[in-house]
């Protein structure tokens, strides 16, 4: 398995960080992408990827922190290009659910970064929550340029997540899949073709049930996958595979 998204640098992580790794490869999971959301973060990441070979990493600016983080694509490239385990860019977006950072100096530094992938070739995290319309729309303009988009945490609406299979994206699932109120997104799922899936944790947050409660962590990963093979009415090890082989056909090759 692989975690697609997680957040290495958070806390309570960090510090347990040789019993979340050994967990991690205890359930079978043999890679982790540490997720990039402030220059900070980035400076434990740069670390962290030299802790394992399992563990990778990003560069990005999450969208709440756009009021204070700002990066050019310059910053972005040579960042990336000095380390062969940084091999994604984000998490970047929209989420205007919270007042956290202007709304266009979240466009602005999306557009930074989708363009720093159209140079890079390399894949695309993207947060979006309240911003739908918005982040089809940014996206849309550049739907010539053969990005490679993974849509972290997929929550959007079914007709969301039709124009964006229309670009190509990817979707990765998280534990939200496995709440009981999720029904919706549980049907959208569904309807995702499985080369098109990826399962993550998110973790510290969004700990899956029956986990709820609880810092979530790596190894928590298999509770999602174990849904999603309900929820497609397919075998585990078939999800697995899938899942595994999207991700290394995303990032890897």
């Amino acid at each position: 398995m692989i975690d697609s998204h997680c957040h290495l640098d958070h806390e309570p992580l960090l510090e347990n960080i040789d019993d979340i790794i050994k967990r991690s490869k205890d359930v079978g999971i043999n890679k982790l992408l540490t997720i990039c959301t402030t220059l900070k973060s980035f400076e434990k990441i740069k670390s962290l990827v030299k802790k394992d070979s399992i563990i990778f990493g990003t560069y990005g600016i999450h969208p709440h922190e756009t009021e204070t983080d700002v990066v050019n694509i310059d910053n972005i490239i040579n960042n990336i290009n000095e380390n062969k385990k940084i091999i994604g860019i984000g998490e970047t977006g929209l989420d205007f659910f919270y007042n956290h950072s202007n709304k266009q100096r979240q466009i602005d530094s999306f557009k930074t970064h989708i363009e720093a992938s159209i140079i890079l070739k390399k894949p695309i995290i993207i947060h979006s929550r309240n911003a739908e319309n918005e982040t089809y729309d940014i996206l849309n303009t550049y739907k010539k340029n053969d990005l490679k988009i993974l849509m972290h945490c997929f929550t959007g609406s079914f007709e969301f997540s039709k124009k964006l299979l229309a670009l190509g994206a990817f979707f990765s699932a998280s534990g939200i899949i496995t709440f009981k109120n999720s029904v919706d997104l549980q049907n959208t799922f569904k309807t995702i073709p499985l080369d098109k899936l990826l399962i993550e944790t998110d973790s510290p947050f969004l700990a899956p049930i029956p986990m709820r409660g609880k810092k979530n962590e790596p190894s928590f990963i298999k509770y999602t996958a174990e849904k999603l093979s309900s929820i497609k009415e397919i075998n585990l090890d078939k999800i697995i595979v899938h899942t595994t082989r999207n991700f290394n056909n995303l990032f890897i090759t």
